[in-house]
């Protein structure tokens, strides 16, 4: 019997309240030190949209609107735009085990944290399933690179106290109470492999803080690069009309169908004592002479 054909891609279609967007800025590609560089945060509701499917009124997986505000992307640079998930920052209350199945180790939080506060609505039970878990160094303060926890399960749990006889292990246990205000979470990788049973992979220590983040998209750098000119502005230059008066007023139109004044330079030469050409000078001007507008121009020609 032959095996179907499945697709294994799915068009991501988070809501912007799981998207965070920050971006970093440079004045040219010349600058190498970027070691202390600070990201900006931007509010991902103002400059992101969701665009709706053309058969029905919802989100169109995979396609936003990005929007850059000219208040802020106004400078000329090099502009690094990151899209990512949205953090966010826990500490561990403790890493306990289940009391009916003490073999199931995982994070305890307190979903009354000052720093989950902005989070409830992911506080409930399998609320946080499948987000990724990465450590913060106790010592450093900095997020430890390449080492992260997949959330498995996440319920509401209560401490138990029970009588051990092995002094070994924690007396204080939890059981699963929606009413509670912690919550239990389990990861992976957390069990102990074949090859070393009795060693089990790290999960996090008690009071160390944790970034959490959703895995519904993969993250998206886009680079920005302000500059003065465009194809378009380029195009005045080369396609636009021109016209150069009888005193070397030399002015450029914009290609467009308006044909309005876009760059005004004035023309002339530059002689020694003799009379002899030493440079020809082509110099911007900053006031415009309306009196050189394509239209008025032809005018002046049609009627004489």
């Amino acid at each position: 019997m032959a095996n179907g054909a499945y697709g294994t891609i799915r068009i991501a279609d988070p809501n912007i309240d799981d998207i965070e967007v920050v971006y970093t800025y440079i004045a040219d590609r010349s600058i190498i030190n970027t070691n202390n560089l600070k990201a900006i945060k931007l509010d991902a509701k103002s400059v992101l949209s969701p665009i709706i499917h053309p058969e029905k009124d919802d989100i169109l997986g995979g396609l936003y609107n990005l929007r850059l505000p000219t208040s802020t992307f106004n400078q000329k640079g090099v502009y690094n735009i990151v899209i990512k998930p949205k953090e966010i920052k826990a500490k561990i209350v403790d890493c306990g085990v289940l009391s009916v199945r003490p073999d199931i180790k995982g994070l305890i939080l307190d979903t009354t944290d000052s720093l989950l506060s902005k989070f409830s609505s992911k506080l409930v039970n399998n609320g946080l399933t499948g987000y990724r878990i990465e450590y913060v160094d106790v010592t450093s303060g900095k997020k430890t690179p390449n080492l992260f926890r997949i959330v498995t399960s996440a319920n509401r749990c209560e401490p138990i106290t029970e009588n051990l006889t092995n002094s070994n292990q924690k007396s204080i246990r939890y059981r699963f109470n929606d009413a509670s205000n912690l919550l239990f979470l389990t990861l992976t990788p957390s069990a102990a492999s074949n090859i070393k049973p009795t060693v089990t992979p790290f999960i996090g220590n008690v009071g160390q803080e944790i970034i959490i983040y959703n895995t519904f998209f993969d993250p998206i750098m886009l680079e920005v690069e302000m500059v003065e000119h465009t194809i378009e502005t380029i195009a005045h230059g080369i396609y636009g009309n021109q016209s150069e008066s009888a005193d070397g007023k030399f002015t450029i139109y914009t290609s467009n169908d308006k044909k309005e004044i876009y760059k005004q330079y004035n023309l002339f030469d530059i002689v020694d004592d003799f009379g002899k050409p030493l440079f020809k000078v082509k110099e911007e001007v900053t006031t415009i002479d309306s009196n050189m507008e394509f239209n008025k121009i032809i005018n002046k020609i049609k009627n004489g």
